[in-house]
């Protein structure tokens, strides 16, 4: 695994993503916490978003960033899109680790940016986890 595939799906300075998704669950994702203008879910949604427009990119499937994306989607999220949002987020990090491992120049530009910009969600993820108190004991 390089640094870039461990940088997208977790490994060397980054916490695993599956880890942190571990136990949670719609009713925990969806709780507000109070100064803090979204939830686990809109983060998560957001990640999934920006998440299939920069893979479309970084393998040539598109050849720009998708004019008038909602990369903050609003409406609140049921079950079976919840179930959806997991199951896209785990087939991304797959498609980006797979893609990470020979990038051509574009994707390596790409992914690079994507695995920043994931890191920084992905902490929110464990921060409000732990705020929130359903941080998984197993976790640490």
């Amino acid at each position: 695994m390089n640094l870039l595939q461990a940088s997208l799906a977790g490994g060397a300075a980054f916490r695993e993503p599956s880890r942190l998704l571990e136990g949670l669950t719609l009713e925990a994702a969806s709780r507000t916490v109070p100064g803090v203008p979204y939830t686990l879910a809109a983060v998560l949604a957001h990640l999934a978003v920006t998440g299939r427009a920069s893979l479309d990119l970084a393998s040539g499937r598109t050849q720009a960033w998708p004019e008038g994306l909602d990369v903050w989607p609003g409406a609140p999220i049921t079950g079976a899109a919840w179930r959806h949002l997991l199951d896209e987020l785990t087939l991304e990090l797959a498609e980006a680790q797979a893609l990470a491992g020979d990038p051509s120049e574009r994707a390596r530009d790409v992914l690079t940016d994507l695995a920043a910009h994931n890191a920084y969600h992905w902490g929110q993820v464990a921060l409000l986890r732990r705020v929130l108190g359903d941080w998984p004991v197993d976790a640490e």
